[in-house]
């Protein structure tokens, strides 16, 4: 697909270009109202063509209200198929169907039954209840003993101010940080809260990493990627960021990286003054590690804690960009993304597939899995699951691959930091799809 000025709005994965980055201003309530109008539900929830009013069953979604509060008036299909995996008991969608969709679906990639993804679904829940759990309790202390290094080292740099312990505080924080994400995938939890302590908010990051990002890697659609524009973009497109503000984005990324939190935060009280409230209660949890600070402190003046608080929150933000962006394996010159040419199937499973590299220098330990991004590939497709378990899936995943003809890759952390570079100066789609790309190497 060559870009021109005419159509550099479009997506590859969509009929219409998504209406969200027309707006002045890109935030989640953006990126809804956009899919409202895109994605043709008619105002209700929409699965493949079947509209249905969920409206009498928020407070009764066992993942909690928030997901289908936030949903209504758009396309779930991708989110319902990748967040129930053993399906949803046909007697329920039989309650709340409606109709039929006047419109064709907006999303041109495919979930057919016999393709890769469904096909990887079935194996995948026929063996969910013979899988073992205990894995899922390990991350539950790995996260338990992060949060009490967060907290134990913030009190300590209160009551012995040094930069060692501010350090230790920042790098606690920021696994803190990953690690909860894999707990606000799933239904709700005590853990998602601690996400908060970093001042962003785990409900904000479900929209637009969960039901965005999660669904639309890569694409026009994916709002995390459109939210560090314009400072770093990766889409390969010279209409969105020239080549000579490439560069400087490569220059400037890791200041960018350690305001990530701090903005974060920022920019939803700004929006809540002067636009509609974006704040959340469980918001006031990121003030507590600064109170907490301050009530053990021997400091005289509260404006000292504050600093160094804030000192931990800046370097904490700079170790998870760090991370998060070199280390979530989804950005390389040989990563599809917006423009790339597509496989002739466009299963939404290999399309996953050909967004990611996964970290293989990290797969045997659990921890860095966890702290990482790592099992990235299985997480994409089986958000819910815990990521201590995605690992016993690896059997079932190969072989699929293999009768699909396809593959998983894999880098190390230093080939994601080179790619991700490399990724940012790219402004030409790649015009081989990367089924094609694969032939042509063997060749």
């Amino acid at each position: 697909m060559s870009v021109t000025k005419e159509t550099w709005k479009n997506s590859t994965i969509s009929l219409k270009p998504p209406t969200y980055r027309s707006k002045p201003f890109v935030t989640n309530r953006t990126w809804l109202a956009g899919k409202r109008e895109d994605d043709g539900a008619e105002g209700l929830w929409r699965i493949y063509d079947n509209l249905y009013d969920f409206s009498k069953f928020i407070k009764l979604h066992p993942g909690g209200s928030f997901w289908l509060e936030q949903t209504k008036g758009t396309d779930i299909t991708e989110q319902f198929e990748t967040h129930h995996i053993k399906g949803v008991p046909e007697a329920i969608l039989k309650k709340y169907f409606v109709r039929k969709a006047t419109q064709p679906r907006n999303y041109t990639l495919t979930l057919h039954e016999n393709g890769f993804y469904r096909t990887l679904k079935r194996r995948v829940a026929a063996e969910l209840d013979k899988l073992d759990k205990s894995p899922k309790n390990r991350t539950d202390v790995y996260h338990l003993l992060l949060l009490a290094g967060t907290v134990g080292f913030a009190i300590l740099s209160a009551l012995v101010p040094n930069l060692i312990f501010e350090v230790a505080t920042a790098l606690c924080m920021a696994w803190l940080c990953i690690a909860a994400h894999n707990y606000f995938h799933q239904r709700d939890n005590w853990q998602m809260y601690t996400f908060n302590l970093t001042m962003m908010n785990f409900n904000e990051w479900r929209i637009s990493h969960a039901l965005s990002h999660h669904v639309y890697t890569n694409s026009l659609h994916d709002l995390e990627m459109s939210l560090f524009e314009p400072f770093l973009c990766w889409v390969p497109n010279k209409y969105i960021a020239s080549k000579a503000r490439r560069v400087v984005s490569v220059i400037i990324q890791p200041m960018f990286y350690a305001f990530v939190f701090p903005v974060h935060f920022t920019q939803r009280v700004i929006r809540s003054i002067f636009s509609k409230n974006e704040l959340f209660w469980h918001d006031i949890i990121g003030f507590s590690l600064p109170l907490l600070m301050l009530l053990v402190s021997q400091a005289s003046s509260p404006l000292s804690i504050f600093i160094q608080w804030f000192r931990i929150i800046v370097l904490s933000s700079f170790l998870f960009g760090l991370i998060g962006l070199n280390t979530s394996s989804h950005h390389a010159p040989d990563i599809s993304h917006d423009g790339d040419a597509l496989r002739k199937d466009t299963d939404w499973g290999l399309y996953q597939l050909d967004t990611i590299i996964d970290r293989g220098d990290i797969k045997n330990s659990q921890f860095l899995v966890v702290t990482s991004f790592g099992e990235h590939t299985l997480h994409h497709m089986f958000p819910t699951l815990d990521h201590g378990i995605l690992p016993q899936l690896r059997p079932i995943f190969y072989k699929t691959l293999i009768e699909f003809k396809s593959e998983m890759r894999e880098s190390s952390y230093l080939h994601h930091i080179i790619g991700q570079i490399q990724q940012l100066l790219r402004t030409e789609p790649n015009p081989i799809a990367p089924d094609q790309r694969k032939l042509k190497k063997g060749n």
